[in-house]
């Protein structure tokens, strides 16, 4: 018999060259011990649902009645359900006429695309156009799709941020492209360096790739910064300068936890800017409901909003958009919701208010708890997390510690976030999955446990991580 389309031997060898560490090695073991019995602690996935934070009750109300319509023809659904929720469940299905179970435009329901437009202008100062935004299950799908349009072979880079979060990575692989990278400077709370950047894309050069596109995830994911708008406006010069297209990764948006640097979108700044820039530079942004006090990852809503992007190129953009037929249109619904929450005055309002505000503030100080408790550990620094949902030590092993990694055949990260894994149920991510800096180590953690149980966590966490240093402790050196 002769070897079949599937067999290992003849996949794609872009599909072979994908890895995914979020999804990893960690994570398998982490599932192994869970079906044995041993409680884990899943901190490898910024995914609040599972590890506790309640949904907001208004969209529930919403697209439960979406989802059950004939629920608004029961007399008694006044008794159930806030008069707002029953009128905005008949707003979006009155834009989906075969209802949540019927497909939407490629593009997403044109309803909805106009909510979001209104919440940019809302959030920017500057109009938005519905045609040019995309609804997309999650973000992670409409990144997907931008990449697949940019990168046309093996020569055509990609400038993504190192440490970085391996949707990146992954993708470029998918699609044959080839990842550049530039670092972000620990030292200064993960600070871009566009000294750095600008030799990255010589170098890429120099070695005959064609560097088309440049990735800033703000807030960052997974090192928790937020950009200023000076920094904005650098990133912003330099893609104008080197011609390429700026993805603007800025998920975390609702995610901030200090007041010096607030979210300001790639796109303000940029029309702010104004001159011949603001009309030049393409841009692609993209949000999510899977985060911020939403935290609605399952239900797979996004968009991408096109900037300076020629007529014909959306054209082909839609075209491709056609393949999967429609965005799930649940998603769609909960997108709009995000954009168009209730206002000042509505029945809902106050519930939604006292919800989100008191998920963000506990996020607040469980990013200050999670700061402060890894850096009261041995060999542990950690930088605030300004922004995001994760915290990103570095983690500075001993010698004898990366000699006894290498003999097990484990990269050190690895061998230390095992180890922390077995001791305590704590599943991370090691550094080494995001990218970063030779012979430096890193662990990503999500902030996301549940504050209550935070200060456990921390305690697990150092008594394991001080015990590790006493254990592999080059004595020779002290």
């Amino acid at each position: 018999m002769g070897r079949k389309g599937l067999d290992y031997e003849d996949l794609n060898e872009n599909v072979k060259k994908v890895q995914y560490a979020v999804r990893g090695e960690l994570y398998l073991r982490a599932s192994e011990l869970q079906k044995e019995g041993k409680r884990i602690i899943f901190t490898n996935v910024g995914n609040p649902h599972a590890l506790g934070q309640k949904p907001l009750t208004f969209p529930r109300q919403v697209v439960a009645l979406c989802q059950a319509p004939f629920l608004l023809d029961d007399p008694n659904v006044g008794l159930i359900f806030p008069a707002d929720a029953i009128a905005r469940a008949k707003h979006y299905l009155a834009m989906a006429p075969g209802g949540l179970g019927a497909y939407s435009d490629s593009r997403g329901i044109p309803g909805v695309r106009k909510e979001v437009a209104e919440f940019i202008q809302r959030r920017d100062g500057y109009p938005s156009d519905p045609e040019l935004i995309y609804l997309t299950d999650g973000a992670s799908k409409g990144v997907m799709q931008m990449l697949n349009a940019i990168i046309r072979n093996d020569r055509d880079g990609i400038l993504v941020p190192v440490p970085q979060y391996p949707l990146y990575s992954a993708a470029i692989s998918l699609f044959g492209g080839s990842l550049v990278p530039y670092y972000l400077d620990e030292e200064a709370n993960w600070g871009l360096d566009l000294v750095n950047t600008r030799q990255s894309v010589a170098a890429a050069r120099s070695n005959g790739i064609t560097v088309r596109a440049m990735v800033i995830i703000n807030p960052g994911n997974p090192t928790g910064q937020c950009l200023s708008v000076e920094n904005l406006k650098e990133i912003l010069n330099f893609c104008y300068q080197e011609n390429l297209v700026l993805l603007a990764d800025e998920v975390y948006q609702q995610n901030v936890y200090q007041d010096e640097r607030p979210f300001i979108s790639a796109r303000k700044v940029l029309f702010d800017m104004g001159g011949p820039i603001s009309r030049e530079v393409q841009l692609i942004s993209f949000h999510t409901v899977s985060k911020g006090y939403w935290g609605e990852c399952g239900q797979r809503g996004g968009y991408f909003e096109m900037t300076n992007i020629p007529p014909k190129t959306v054209d082909e953009i839609y075209k491709v958009a056609s393949i999967a037929l429609s965005p799930n249109v649940p998603g769609q619904i909960f997108m709009g919701l995000m954009v168009n929450p209730p206002k000042p005055g509505d029945i809902s309002y106050l519930k939604f208010a006292t919800e989100s505000k008191s998920i963000l503030e506990s996020l607040r100080r469980r990013a200050q708890i999670m700061t402060d408790g890894f850096n009261s550990c041995r060999n542990v620094v950690c930088n605030f997390t300004e922004g995001a949902m994760y915290s990103f030590p570095q983690i500075r092993l001993p010698q004898r510690a990366m000699d006894t990694a290498k003999s097990a055949g484990k990269e050190p990260d690895v061998f230390y976030c095992l180890k922390l894994l077995e001791a305590t149920g704590i599943s991370t991510v090691p550094g080494s999955g995001f990218g970063q800096k030779e012979g430096v180590f890193h662990l990503r953690t999500t902030i996301l446990p549940a504050e209550e149980d935070m200060p456990a966590i921390m305690s697990s966490f150092k008594k394991f991580n001080d015990s590790f240093m006493e254990q592999y402790q080059d004595y020779s050196k002290l």
